[in-house]
């Protein structure tokens, strides 16, 4: 049984579409000898025929263990904020808070979940470019750690409601450094001309920062900067960090106001092929402390605590989405080629990343052992939709057939998170497996469930 390719210099294409990519597969993936891909124990057949198709399946020990590296990485579980966007539910807020991570909440009913799972709120920070009156209440009433403040507005407002509750809430400003991550342009999110943060050049941050300072009800305690996602270059988030700390000193010669915390965010890149290598997360973080510490110093300033808030780095890894494949055709692309079209039951209303930014993925046959030559083959879902496409253009062995079950492997962030009920279609069961055992997280949804909403 393998987990990992060996010899892929010399092996056929075949071979190495029956490898599986250890960087890429939870790290408790095994393709046995009889060709079934196990996760933790468990074979991934075995769960398709138990609860249906399509299917997240998520390793817990692989989760938990990304948890740990980070932690250790940054000095520390009590440095690490997980990004909940990228997924959450109840069970991971317990993990995340078994393993004594913080976490990091976008919307009031991502707070809502975070403390439905008993996520203390004091190790909770809260983002949004557009937080309600509500969501900012709800926050102060229980106790939240942090608040980022991305707007006057919001920072006036927040003043007001922590004063009528009468309680005095730390925040953190969110700043755009001008650094433009090296990613789609959709996802990259620390230059200038977009909605996030108050901007460092204009000098709006530091004028956030003075009123923060001023309001009777607020408590500044950092800042706190993200400069993209799916981020592999280093340089990046220390030209972040180095400008971000150029702030500090001004508000501490300025406003006498040493702060005590600054927060990098996250957008640590993942390899999501088998040609991709993810970023090197311990030595960027002994890199990045090394900066800050340096910077500061220069600065004469004390180094502030580093906080980081990985989300697809934890948990992208740990899951995969098992398929069962369904119609195949040849579809004739010019005089001389064609093109085989292998369709899975689900598609973008389960994973919307390759239509909307282009993403790729590695996919293999997890039923069985794959044989033959390989043709060009285009993955595509079910949904009436021409860019419903999982994989766009790949060599895969002519042998694939209808009841395979095929599976995309780290599709644990922003997959189910991102889900939809287009065409109907209702989204998938999530399980997590551990040492040979198997639980249901999240069961699939019914047409009752679609149903239920109408009045």
């Amino acid at each position: 049984m393998s987990n990992a390719t060996e010899n892929i210099d010399s092996a056929t294409p075949v071979e190495r579409f029956n490898e599986l990519p250890a960087h890429v597969w939870p790290r408790n993936a095994v393709r046995q000898e009889d060709g079934v891909v196990t996760v933790a124990g468990v074979p991934l057949p075995d769960l398709a025929e138990e609860y249906g198709t399509p299917l997240f399946v998520v390793d817990e020990d692989d989760f938990r263990s990304r948890c740990r590296d980070m932690a250790a990485a940054f000095g520390g579980p009590d440095h690490v904020h997980y990004a909940s966007k990228a997924f959450l539910t109840k069970t991971i807020a317990r993990w995340v808070d078994e393993e004594g991570l913080s976490l990091d909440v976008a919307s009031l009913n991502e707070f809502g979940v975070a403390l439905a799972a008993g996520f203390p709120a004091s190790r909770i920070t809260a983002h949004g470019n557009n937080k309600s009156v509500d969501f900012l209440r709800a926050l102060v009433q229980n106790g939240v750690g942090h608040v980022v403040l991305d707007s006057a507005q919001e920072l006036e407002l927040l003043d007001f409601v922590a004063a009528g509750e009468g309680k005095v809430q730390d925040v953190l400003i969110r700043v755009k450094p001008g650094i433009e991550a090296h990613t789609h342009e959709f996802i990259a999110t620390s230059h200038e001309d977009q909605k996030f943060g108050f901007s460092l050049a204009s000098g709006s941050a530091f004028a956030a920062a003075q009123a923060a300072t001023k309001a009777e009800n607020l408590n500044l305690v950092g800042l706190h900067c993200h400069v993209g996602s799916q981020v592999f270059d280093a340089e990046g988030f220390k030209l972040a960090a180095q400008r971000v700390l150029g702030l500090y000193a001004q508000i501490h010669s300025e406003l006498n106001v040493a702060l005590p915390e600054l927060d990098l965010g996250g957008g640590y890149g993942i390899a999501y092929t088998a040609n991709e290598e993810p970023l090197d997360v311990a030595a960027v973080a002994a890199d990045l402390l090394s900066e800050v510490a340096k910077v500061a110093a220069e600065l004469g300033i004390a180094a502030p605590t580093v906080l980081v808030e990985p989300g697809r780095a934890i948990v992208g890894p740990s899951t995969v989405t098992v398929y069962e494949v369904g119609t195949i055709k040849d579809v004739h692309v010019d005089d001389d080629s064609t093109r085989r079209y292998i369709a899975v039951d689900g598609g973008m209303s389960d994973n919307i990343r390759p239509a909307l930014y282009g993403s790729e993925y590695d996919a293999r046959i997890v039923s069985r052992f794959s044989e033959g030559d390989s043709v060009p083959t285009r993955v595509v879902g079910s949904h009436c939709e021409s860019g419903d496409i999982l994989i766009n253009d790949e060599l895969y062995p002519a042998d694939i057939t209808s009841g395979d079950f095929l599976a995309l492997a780290a599709t644990g962030a922003y997959c189910y998170a991102m889900a939809s009920r287009y065409n109907a279609f209702t989204r998938p069961a999530v399980v997590s497996v551990r040492a040979g055992n198997t639980r249901l997280m999240l069961r699939r949804e019914t047409l009752d469930d679609i149903l239920s909403l109408e009045v």
